[in-house]
């Protein structure tokens, strides 16, 4: 970590959480020492960080939280989750989209960013099973129900039962979907490893997340390198299933050698592709 007095709350937490990860545990007085703030700005983070339960406060410090299967965060926390990583995956998914492309973008913090980038591709038609990706895509219209910018997308909202990350998801999401057929698909996902594929906490949405596959020609996903390794109560794909997947440069080297066994493309946002 590098020390910046002027990070913003959301982007100092998200620091001591990847911290927490990566060493397994941190202490108050080494992040004092490298975010250069205050003792009691840093107890104030681990108070939040954990009513989120995103770590476990203990004496002098945090440590990770061992989640359970089944846990499932909602947006809001996740969104505090490594939001520059998720805005580099977001800029370099973006590049894969042609103008004029039917597209899906499943629920997500990493779709959400991605939805913003583009706002400026032309002519897109966009399936999604998110409010908030909807929400992105409407935002951008014209207030007071003036005419359509030119080049706008046309958005195809499925109905379905809301999760806590703000899917749509269930028998009438999964109707919706394999009625449709679309170019590429852009999948986030809770968990990605060898081992369990592609998964989630939630059972509907593993269901659903599964309609979207079938329907796509390409499916990309969009998880920054924290989510490999970590695994759900259900899964959806394997790995072999996955045409690319497109990720930050926290991915560990050895980590990305084991998956180019398995998918056929691994794009690092941020770094030239060979």
């Amino acid at each position: 970590m590098t020390d910046n007095q002027n990070l913003l709350a959301e982007q100092r937490r998200a620091l001591i959480l990847d911290e927490v990860r990566r060493r397994g545990g941190v202490r108050v007085n080494e992040l004092t020492r490298r975010l250069s703030v205050s003792d009691m700005t840093i107890r104030r983070d681990l108070d939040a960080l954990a009513r989120q339960g995103m770590l476990a406060k203990v004496h002098g410090g945090a440590v990770p939280v061992v989640e359970a299967s089944t846990h499932e965060p909602g947006f809001e926390a996740k969104s505090v989750l490594e939001p520059s990583a998720k805005d580099e995956i977001a800029r370099a998914a973006a590049a894969l989209v042609a103008p004029g492309s039917a597209i899906a973008l499943s629920g997500g913090t990493t779709t959400y960013a991605l939805a913003r980038h583009l706002l400026d591709v032309p002519d897109l038609t966009v399936v999604t099973n998110s409010v908030r990706v909807a929400d992105v895509f409407h935002e951008a219209q014209p207030a007071g129900g003036g005419e359509s910018r030119r080049g706008a997308a046309t958005v195809v909202l499925t109905g379905g039962m809301r999760t806590p990350s703000d899917a749509l998801v269930g028998p009438v999401a999964d109707r919706a979907v394999r009625s449709l057929h679309f170019d590429l698909l852009f999948l986030g996902v809770h968990g990605i490893s060898v081992e369990a594929g592609l998964s989630t906490p939630n059972l509907a949405e593993a269901e659903t997340n599964g309609c979207l596959m079938r329907s796509a020609r390409r499916v990309v996903v969009v998880a920054d390198h924290t989510k490999w390794g970590t695994v759900g109560l259900s899964s959806f794909a394997a790995l072999d299933e996955v045409d690319t997947w497109v990720t930050d440069p926290g991915l560990p080297e050895s980590v990305r050698a084991e998956v180019v066994e398995h998918l056929p493309g691994l794009v690092v946002a941020g770094e030239e592709q060979g």
